[in-house]
């Protein structure tokens, strides 16, 4: 990936160079939908959103993220040690082998911090791999901006590369099989869509983004409707457009939801031979997913069995972040960085 020079807007609004239009409603189509709020550089917004994420659910992020780490207040410790009119370039850099993600999340809390504009050098993007002390990205801006996006952006950075760096060691353990490993909704509350986008990163694929957009039915819906075909069938009356995976704990409950026309169905802590016969049990007719009991060590087993998608909680609820850390160059007086 070629290096790209990015001036981004401050916290008050966009800054000169903006494109977005804001200011006389006359922005590029591709940035109207932004253009209202534009808190963030519309070719940031733009390159967010092509990620499939919300520009402005990123802004309210960060800014969440900065507004905890200052709680109203100043970052004391960079107020008293740095001058006022000090700029200094950035490096984040690796200080482990992983997959990155979350890079223009990061530049989205720096650049609500930031009281003016400022630019940034993109050495690789995200889902990319990376060794230790690999330069991801280069931030030059005040110093005491800098410092204080540094902690908040590394949180998020750190998160969501852990969390690629997981999927992408999954992913690797299934290639070759037909199986894909998913996620599921165990995310951190307020970051499921950047989680979720760093499951994307690392080569998985993203189950249901909420409760409204596909519907699943598990052991205590079952219970409430009387039985898994029973539950199976109720959401299909209500709800005739919306995906629906039916959870099982038996091969004779996959036989019901298979005949009652289920096409996805969640076979629960079924063992890999279980798993092969749910597979030939269905015969096509319906899409399977083992969830429960999986490891790395055993997930390629499960994917040889012939089911179609590995559900794994743990890549949101129990990855360890990846080690980034931001290494300062030299400040030096305003007016004098190129």
């Amino acid at each position: 990936m070629s290096n790209t020079d990015l001036p981004l807007a401050s916290t008050g609004g966009c800054g000169d160079g903006c494109a977005c239009g804001a200011d006389n409603g006359e922005g590029p189509d591709e940035y109207a939908e932004y253009a209202d709020e534009c808190g963030l550089d519309p070719a940031l917004a733009r390159l967010l959103a092509d990620a499939g994420l919300d520009p402005l659910e990123v802004e309210d992020v960060a800014h969440l993220a900065i507004q905890e780490d200052l709680d109203h207040g100043v970052d004391v410790t960079t107020v008293a040690t740095i001058p006022e009119d000090a700029v200094a370039t950035g490096d984040f850099v690796a200080r482990q082998a992983g997959v990155v993600a979350g890079l223009r999340v990061a530049e989205a809390v720096i650049s609500v911090v930031c009281s003016d504009e400022f630019e940034v050098e993109r050495h690789v993007d995200d889902g990319d791999r990376v060794e230790p002390g690999q330069k991801l990205l280069s931030v030059t801006t005040r110093t005491r901006d800098l410092l204080t996006a540094e902690r908040s952006a590394l949180n998020l950075l750190c998160r969501l590369s852990g969390i690629a760096t997981a999927t992408r060691a999954w992913a690797d353990v299934l290639e070759g099989t037909g199986a894909r490993v998913r996620d599921t909704r165990k995310t951190t509350p307020g970051l499921r869509a950047l989680e979720k986008f760093a499951v994307r990163c690392g080569g998985g694929l993203n189950h249901r983004m909420s409760l409204s957009d596909a519907a699943l039915v598990k052991d205590n819906h079952v219970v409430a409707a009387g039985g898994v075909a029973q539950a199976f069938k109720a959401v299909r009356e209500a709800f005739p457009e919306v995906p629906i995976e039916v959870e099982v704990d038996t091969l004779q409950q996959l036989r019901e939801v298979v005949d009652a026309g289920a096409d996805l169905i969640l076979l629960d802590n079924f063992t890999p031979a279980e798993c092969a016969e749910a597979v030939a049990m269905a015969g096509g007719r319906a899409k399977l997913e083992a969830s429960g009991r999986l490891t790395l060590d055993n997930a390629r087993a499960y994917a040889e069995t012939g089911v179609d998608y590995l559900a794994v909680g743990a890549l949101t609820h129990s990855s360890p972040i990846l080690d980034i850390g931001l290494d300062l160059r030299a400040a030096e007086p305003a007016g004098q960085a190129e």
